[in-house]
């Protein structure tokens, strides 16, 4: 069975070219050439199937509970960039539910006094309001990780980065 020499796929027999990147073989007297085999993947790519920027974006999926999983699993949490990433998913999760805690205490406490439903309604359109600049904020945390990126929240990105010891 012959290997392309440069990018190690199998060759058709009697075949000129690769078919798979176009590298010319040469004629060894009918004997088909045999290359070397394949170069081997990365380290963090052939052990765990994910390159550090996923696991990084993947550490805000599920917020808390993703963050402590990258922190406590193997081939991670040595790693700077995804510890990084696991402390700010945790610090911003645990912050988008202590406002949305004290926000929803703000709101029921509209609804029973006796500001009306107008004030209660300018408070539950501006906690909805907030809620999506948190989502979007999540959103745009996963793709600078995604993309490699250390990207620093003000207060929680400096915290994390003492954390993960970057």
């Amino acid at each position: 069975m012959a290997f392309c020499a440069k990018c190690g796929a199998q060759l058709a027999e009697g075949s000129g070219f690769c078919s798979a990147c176009g590298t010319a073989m040469a004629a060894q007297g009918g004997a088909p050439a045999t290359g070397a085999a394949p170069a081997p993947a990365p380290a963090g790519a052939a052990t765990t199937g994910m390159t550090n920027n996923v696991a990084g974006a993947l550490c805000y999926i599920l917020g808390v509970i993703t963050g402590i999983i990258f922190l406590v699993i193997e081939p991670y949490k040595n790693d700077k960039f995804v510890r990084f990433h696991a402390f700010q998913s945790i610090f911003f999760s645990i912050v988008c539910w202590g406002f949305w805690m004290i926000w929803s205490w703000v709101i029921v406490g509209m609804l029973f006094s006796v500001s009306g439903w107008g004030a209660f309604g300018l408070f539950w359109n501006l906690f909805r309001l907030i809620e999506l600049a948190m989502f979007v904020g999540w959103v745009f945390l996963m793709y600078k990780a995604y993309n490699n990126e250390q990207f620093k929240l003000p207060i929680i990105g400096d915290i994390a980065a003492k954390q993960a010891r970057v």
